[in-house]
């Protein structure tokens, strides 16, 4: 099949979106939890990471993959900021010192201020995708932090008095947590002394973090018994990769973890059918990111991640040189086998790789929710995902849609080939290059090419989005 016929066959396959979309309004109550945050989103251009790099003394030796992903210092800073622009990838590295902290404050600045945190941004979206009540997890909910979620009556946190409220009106006496989102052009340039230049070959956003509160997994006691006495239908889960193997007060990052999972453990008591989500993020601490492979990946139905997060669990697992090649060639081919690993390695029923032009999902034979229910869901996840990257923000109905009658990507059409040609899907060739669905003896996938935007508006929060939207969208 040519990419017209392709392009001509997905666009019947996404026809069903607006229809799918509308059925989320019969999803009853999801939980998110449980990180939310401030953003201080700026786009930086190559010729100001130059004019950073020229300050704190950085060059191209900056971008060494040995040094530790880890920011103690303005020059660590610029250094993450330096190395995902090179190689167009989005990683988040977590502040240390107070004293950086306020060095970003004075020097880096913001655009604009958003949603930030998994928690957060997945509250919204479910909010605003019509969710009848979403319910969020905020370990610090002053009013700065309030004003950003969106002003509907279906989402809903606790108050100073522990009551569940509208979250938009809530003010607690709490300190703002505050992230920085740097965002990068692909095609910008940074020109570098001698004359030498690095050249960004895709857009995408570096992450600088300052956030005590959700670096030590502060579970809300009142949220917690809150959503003890009331069913749900989905829990989304995220804020784990903020956590340490030695916290500042001394205790232990995997012990937070294994106390939220406690917590987990009896909301699901109240909701014995109800889907749990474990979205995984940029989890540095090796640590703490074993913890969470080992512990809520078996304990959840479901794991999303994207091509830096696939990779950083296999570096746990690999023992063939699978990490490397996925470092060095980050394709849906090398992928996929990386993400089939970590199915077998947890035993999670679904998990799903959100790349760039491409969503794949893994899951087990007979999951509750069908290859062609998820085929629904991801496609829908990537029409609001597009709509977000195109308007700047899912606020309103209209943005939702707002890519409904795009072609799929020609980057995604050929990410599809590479994976339709694996011998691990025993030729499934044309089916799943037309279909998106190969239904093996011992798994199924689900593939879907997306809509890519040119000069996308933001990329902050898209694949939380993309998650949370694919899981519940499909139900």
């Amino acid at each position: 099949m040519t990419d017209g016929d392709l392009k001509a066959a997905w666009r019947g396959q996404y026809a069903d979106v607006p229809t799918t979309l509308a059925r989320m309004a019969e999803t009853g109550r999801v939980v998110t939890a449980f990180n939310a945050n401030i953003d201080a989103v700026i786009k930086v251009p190559g010729t100001r990471i130059a004019e950073l790099a020229a300050a704190t003394g950085l060059d191209r030796g900056a971008l060494d993959a040995a040094l530790a992903r880890v920011i103690r210092t303005p020059a660590d800073l610029v250094r993450g900021l330096m190395r995902c622009f090179a190689s167009g990838i989005a990683e988040e590295w977590l502040i240390e010192d107070p004293a950086v902290y306020r060095w970003a404050c004075e020097q880096v600045g913001c655009d604009r201020t958003q949603m930030g945190g998994q928690a957060g941004i997945v509250a919204n979206a479910m909010a605003v995708c019509g969710v009848r009540d979403v319910l969020v997890h905020c370990a610090s909910l002053p009013a700065d932090q309030a004003r950003l979620f969106l002003d509907l009556p279906n989402l809903r946190s606790t108050g100073a008095d522990g009551r569940l409220v509208q979250a938009r009106g809530i003010a607690r006496d709490d300190p703002p947590m505050v992230h920085w989102i740097l965002e990068f052009d692909g095609g910008d340039v940074i020109p570098l002394p001698g004359g030498d230049i690095l050249r960004c070959p895709k857009s995408n956003r570096f992450i600088a973090t300052y956030d005590p509160m959700n670096l030590a997994l502060h579970v809300d006691s009142a949220f917690a018994r809150q959503v003890e006495a009331l069913p749900c239908d989905a829990m989304i889960l995220s804020g784990y990769h903020l956590l340490t193997e030695t916290l500042p007060d001394g205790t232990r990052g995997t012990d937070r973890v294994d106390a939220s999972m406690d917590a987990v453990r009896a909301w699901r008591r109240a909701s014995p059918e109800c889907l749990v989500h474990l979205e995984v993020a940029s989890t540095q601490d090796r640590v703490v990111r074993r913890h969470v492979l080992e512990g809520p990946a078996r304990q959840v139905d479901s794991i999303g991640m994207n091509e830096r997060e696939t990779i950083d669990l296999i570096e746990l697992l690999d023992d063939d040189g699978l990490a490397a090649l996925c470092n060095r060639e980050p394709r849906a081919d090398h992928l996929f086998r990386a993400v089939l690993r970590v199915f077998r390695h947890t035993g999670c029923p679904r998990v799903q790789l959100h790349m760039y032009g491409l969503y794949v999902t893994i899951q087990r034979k007979g999951f509750r929710v069908g290859p062609i229910a998820n085929r629904r869901g991801m496609q829908t996840a990537a029409v609001v995902a597009a709509g977000k990257a195109g308007t700047g923000a899912i606020d309103t109905p209209a943005a939702l849609l707002w890519a409904r009658d795009r072609d799929v990507s020609d980057v995604g059409l050929g990410e599809l080939r590479r994976l339709a040609a694996l011998p691990e899907l025993g030729g499934a060739g044309g089916r799943l290059l037309a279909t998106g669905i190969h239904e093996g003896p011992d798994f199924d996938v689900i593939a879907v090419p997306t809509i890519l935007v040119e000069r996308p508006v933001t990329l902050v929060g898209m694949g939380d989005t993309i998650s949370s939207v694919s899981l519940v969208a499909a139900r």
